[in-house]
């Protein structure tokens, strides 16, 4: 691995991480803390807060994707170059598999805790709302899709320059209010893994999903953007990209 692929491989790693520990953590730490827990709405925020900062503070060195669906979303919009496809795979699940790592072992410093779920996402009896698989499969898939639509709208070129981050950080917010019912919320397959490994048993089972849909609806809207975007403002961000490596 060269040392620019290595620094990029590093930010999607820290990124990854940081988006795992801060959303999920919020999950299993504070949302239904004794009496005043933070709730849907502050896990919700957590996460994309957690997208947001992570975007400022390394998305200039990797593009700040920090989720297996996104990674290949872009590539499939001519938005990542194919050598930094599988690094950025292996270092996003590898950053949410050590982040759940950590969060375990700081969750279960409490006398009498139960890891239950571990924040980690399901369908039928695993979902919170004992939704069924098609409507998880569709909800993720379709979320996964809006989610890479506004990346790639926001970092098209006429978009307003070095504001992406806002928008993409609210759209992850959004996306979390009106799905936690039903999947606990995936949209990245990566941050699925890293819970589901320590919950195990069914969670692990149907991890499938949660990568599957995401990914499904994030390639189409990359495709959607090679038609609907202007061609020049694609090939210009992957210009970019090349010469800053």
């Amino acid at each position: 691995m060269d040392r620019d692929t290595a620094r990029r491989s590093a930010a999607e790693f820290f990124g990854t991480f940081w988006l795992t520990f801060g959303g999920c953590g919020a999950a299993v730490l504070s949302a239904a803390f004794p009496q005043y827990g933070i709730g849907f709405a502050g896990v919700a925020l957590a996460f994309g807060l957690t997208v947001l900062s992570m975007a400022y503070a390394v998305g200039h060195i990797s593009g700040g994707h920090f989720n297996p669906a996104v990674t290949l979303g872009l590539w499939s919009a001519g938005r990542c170059a194919d050598r930094h496809v599988l690094p950025y795979l292996v270092a996003q699940v590898a950053g949410a598999v050590v982040a759940a790592a950590v969060l375990y072992l700081i969750a279960s410093g409490k006398s009498g805790w139960v890891p239950g779920g571990f924040a980690s996402n399901g369908y039928g009896e695993l979902s919170p709302g004992k939704y069924g698989l098609l409507s998880c499969f569709s909800i993720e898939f379709l979320t996964t899709f809006f989610f890479l639509f506004i990346i790639i709208g926001t970092t098209s070129k006429g978009a307003a320059t070095g504001f992406a981050g806002i928008p993409i950080g609210f759209a992850l917010v959004l996306i979390h209010l009106i799905t936690i019912p039903v999947t606990n919320t995936s949209v990245n397959p990566a941050r699925s893994t890293g819970p589901a490994l320590f919950a195990g048993g069914e969670y692990v089972v149907q991890l499938w999903l949660f990568w599957l849909a995401p990914i499904l609806g994030a390639m189409g809207a990359g495709f959607l953007a090679k038609w609907l975007y202007e061609p020049a403002g694609i090939v210009d961000t992957v210009v970019v990209e090349e010469r800053a490596a």
